[in-house]
């Protein structure tokens, strides 16, 4: 099978149907602990699934050689990059469905296989990507470390045999282990029977084993590389003023957590013990306390002025413990980790020991005022506890019916306003032009086009700036050389990403290059380099070779395809890159003048060894490629054999030593029929139908000699790229009145109607009845749809002090035992980058003394008032997950997140 030429050791594979059935059936295995399931790169099997629902075995899309390149950090180390995500850069395939594909497709050369293991944590059972990676050695020598991987699953046993085996350790010599949580502090690992998990144990950290002296006493009380005791045990600060220890991409917890710690009714409970009479042990719903205690372990350590930083460890490991989703060390939304804290502390704290069933009634007709202290009174039968106090607040919401008008209101408690921001309608998208002028680079532009559009919309943006119409553009997304995907015009816009590089093409047209039929083809062009020797050892009898430099889009006349016309076509297409086939003739007239020599690989003029100057897709060999066994020894025989009978045409009117010339000088190039990863060779011959793919081959001493690579890689920059991108700027309040606007409810979320007795797409609105003492404003910045996700980057601006929410509420009256409803600013959660990568901050005002600090991580500085403002005035990428604000006369707080 042609498809197989270069897979090197795999076998032959079953039938494309068959090979999707195998795998597919695979994959629905169920995770069990122990197993073995393998990362594949989600470009490489997206290429395999097209290729195998072709039904064509010979296809263009052949994906070549199992291919991870894009998931290792480098080459050398072949270590993972950080923050993969699972169907978005890789896939996951168990044990047996990889060694089927490495047997059918083999894998590229040196590359290991990503094998990873299932582990069975609390709560959940999952493939161990990221295992812990921690830094091993002995406190008699503290730089000399090394680095082991382990389970979250695996006991502290095995890293304490691990370095007793590295270290060559007695087995008889007593020792005990230290577990380095940052340059100023360090934790005894006292059970080794409990798991990396549990002992919180993240990537980067140190384990230090200490060995006990002939004289029976240890080294030292605490292994030096800490300078804890004494500092941290001398240490004064303002009570609240305190770091929290990042423990591996945690800084999402401890930015959520500064935000509640600086919220004063809150912190008061707990530092006056109130909770202890609290606890709510038998609740169903809760955590046995033990959420409860873990947070206030966390608060009287950061109030109690003694610590620079605390290591959050247990409060960490218990969060993982009852919420599956937090376990390991992967980033999280800030505002997620909060909604479960404050719902884990208000059934832990649950005054009410016993809920009783409370049937809901609709208003039917009753003023709202009467219907919202029922609805009130019903939710404290069942909930009554700090956070309620503190945080709960009372939505009105209505809907309508779009057939009968039924209307239904209810009203409903919140903990905090998930607000959403003005969505625009329009996105930047960053494209490289190529133009037909061979000695232009390709001009990055910064565009502006619809955000729901498709690809003719890019195009027609690109033709604003360019003057060339869009029917002549080709719009294509460059992966590793090639191309990953050619797009047609009415593809949606959304399924290209912001990291993706894409490339519009003035499609190539050769001058008067349409037939009578009107028939062209559009190749797509690789470059590769091959290299000096075949490679014997793969079975395939052909030269390796390696991609390099942008890949090409022309458009030719079927008529034309003949090696020869290629040949020309693509010669005069490099022409900045390459120096040409003049040099090459200059140096062959003044280094071998003698007319007997033989043409180097058989080449002729035009770069071919065809005598019949047949179509490109019509022959087995490629133009001067490398003829192979028999034909190879027979070619001197055959060097002076008669030209094809264009170039013989061509020569007859050239002067006898310049058609010398062009007869023997050596090619440039070959060419090639390949796949569309460039990596797989075809018969020019195999057509499909599909998108036809064509490999220049230069060898390397002639790429060396004629190829100028830094010269093709480089692209100027259009005027656009320099103007910076406007941002959207919204007041608080636009949010808010976003928030309270009159929706239709999505498919996927209808409403039944208790009069039509069906379901419905009724129309939605939410308004504020009664607002809480410390309200959380969630500002809803990660924007998910079905086809793409983004971080919004609208700038959020709000005030400091006074927020009036008195045209928002619907409840006009309020009395002396409730709190008004201006609010001040107390903290904020910050988030810097986007949706793969990104780090959180805080900032927040000491409810002792007043002073606003900034928090990140176990870093604490002080902040002015103006930085805050400022931070949202100007920060391209800032935004705020959570804001809390408190009313010092009237004790009102706010959040926003």
């Amino acid at each position: 099978m042609a498809a197989n030429s270069s897979t090197g050791s795999a076998t032959e594979p079953p039938g494309l149907e068959t090979q999707w059935r195998e795998i597919d059936n695979l994959n629905q295995q169920q995770l069990r602990a122990g197993d073995s399931w393998y990362l594949l790169d989600k470009r490489w099997y997206d290429q395999w699934k097209e290729y195998v629902h072709t039904g064509d075995q010979n296809s263009s899309s052949y994906p070549g050689k199992i291919d991870n390149t894009e998931l290792y950090e480098d080459l050398d180390s072949f270590h993972l990059k950080e923050r993969l995500t699972e169907n978005e850069d890789f896939v996951l395939v168990p044990a047996e469905a990889w060694h089927k594909l490495f047997l059918w497709y083999d894998m590229m050369d040196d590359q290991p296989p990503l094998e990873r293991k299932v582990v069975d944590l609390p709560s959940t059972v999952k493939v161990e990507v990221y295992p812990v990676e921690i830094y091993l050695c002995l406190s008699s020598n503290l730089e000399s470390t090394v680095s082991a991987r382990f389970s979250r699953a695996d006991k502290i046993h095995a890293i304490h045999q691990k370095i007793r085996q590295h270290f060559n350790v007695s087995e008889t010599a007593e020792s005990r282990l230290w577990m380095r949580n940052t340059d100023t502090s360090s934790e005894r690992l006292r059970n080794l029977n409990m798991t990396v998990l549990d002992t919180c144990l993240s990537s980067g950290m140190t384990v230090i084993m200490e060995i006990r002296n002939a004289d029976g006493t240890w080294p030292t009380s605490r292994p030096q590389i800490m300078r804890n005791s004494a500092d941290e045990d001398s240490y004064q600060g303002p009570p609240g003023v305190c770091g929290l220890t990042n423990l591996g991409n945690t800084c999402f917890m401890n930015s959520a957590l500064q935000c509640l710690s600086n919220t004063p009714p809150l912190t008061e409970y707990f530092l006056k013990n109130s909770y202890l009479e609290e606890l709510n042990f038998t609740n169903p719903l809760g955590m046995k306390g033990e959420i409860a205690e873990a947070y206030a372990d966390v608060i009287k350590q950061m109030w109690s002025g003694r610590h620079y930083s605390v290591v959050p460890r247990v409060f960490k490991t218990k969060v993982g413990h009852f919420a599956s989703q937090f376990l390991g060390y992967q980033q999280h939304d800030s505002q997620e980790l909060l909604s479960f804290l404050l719902d884990g502390l208000h059934e832990d704290l649950n005054r009410v020991k016993k809920k009783e069933y409370i049937e809901l009634r609709d208003a039917d007709g009753r003023p709202d005022q009467e219907v919202a202290e029922e609805a009130w009174r019903n939710h404290l039968r069942r909930n009554d506890s700090v956070i309620v106090d503190t945080f709960h607040g009372l939505f009105k919401s209505t809907l309508v019916c779009p057939q009968c008008n039924k209307v239904s209101v209810t009203f409903d408690p919140f903990c905090y306003l998930s607000v959403p921001l003005p969505v625009s309608k329009e996105r930047v998208m960053e494209v490289f032009y190529v133009s037909l002028d061979p000695t232009a680079k390709p001009t990055q532009y910064r565009l502006i086009v619809p955000k729901a559009g498709r690809v003719i919309d890019l195009c027609a943006a690109l033709s604003q700036a360019t003057g060339i119409p869009p029917s002549q553009m080709a719009v294509a997304d460059v992966f590793n050389h090639h191309f990953y995907r050619i797009y047609q015009t009415d593809e949606f816009l959304s399924c290209i990403l912001d990291r993706d590089d894409i490339f519009c093409y003035y499609k190539y047209t050769v001058s008067g290059s349409v037939d009578q039929d009107g028939e062209e083809v559009v190749m797509a062009i690789y470059m590769r380099e091959r290299s000096h020797y075949r490679d014997y050892g793969s079975g395939s009898n052909s030269y390796g070779t390696s991609l390099f430099g942008h890949p090409l889009l022309i458009s030719v006349p079927r008529a034309q395809c003949t090696r020869e016309d290629l040949y020309q076509l693509l010669l005069k297409r490099m022409a900045p890159s390459s120096e040409g086939e003049e040099r090459a003739e200059e140096e062959e007239l003044s280094s071998e003048p003698d007319r007997g020599s033989s043409t180097e690989e058989g080449q002729s003029a035009c770069g071919s060894t065809d005598t019949n100057s047949q179509d490109a897709t019509d022959g087995d060999q490629s133009a001067g490629a490398e003829p192979s066994g028999k034909e190879e020894e027979d070619e001197d025989e055959d060097e002076e054999e008669e030209e094809p009978a264009s170039c013989a045409q061509a020569n007859k009117r050239l002067p006898g030593r310049r058609r010398y010339t062009e007869r023997r000088k050596k090619a440039l190039f070959t060419m090639q029929a390949v796949n569309s990863n460039g990596t797989t060779e075809r018969g020019m011959g195999e057509t499909d139908g599909t998108q036809p793919y064509i490999a220049i081959d230069w060898d390397p001493d002639m790429k060396k000699k004629y190829y100028n690579e830094n010269e093709a890689e480089k692209y100027i920059k259009d005027q656009s790229m320099d103007v910076p991108h406007q941002q959207t700027t919204v007041q608080l309040q636009e949010c808010l009145e976003l928030f309270t606007t009159v929706e239709t409810l999505e498919e996927e979320n209808p409403w039944y109607c208790p009069t039509c007795k069906k379901h419905q797409l009724a129309t939605k609105k939410l308004d504020l009845w009664s607002l809480p003492e410390v309200l959380i404003i969630h500002l809803k910045r990660f924007s998910y749809t079905k086809y793409s996700r983004e971080k919004l980057d609208t700038i959020v601006e709000f005030p400091l002090r006074d927020l009036d929410f008195s045209g928002f509420l619907l409840k006009k009256t309020v009395n002396s035992t409730e709190p008004p409803c201006r609010y001040d600013l107390i903290a904020v959660s910050n988030h810097y980058g986007g949706l793969r990568d990104g780090h959180y901050t805080s900032y927040a005002r000491n409810k002792d003394n007043g002073q606003w600090y900034y928090f990140d991580d176990s870093k604490v500085t002080y902040a002015r008032e103006e930085q805050i403002v400022l931070f949202y005035s100007t920060q391209t990428l800032g935004g705020c997950s959570q804001i809390f604000s408190l009313d010092l006369k009237s004790r009102c707080n706010l959040g926003v997140g």
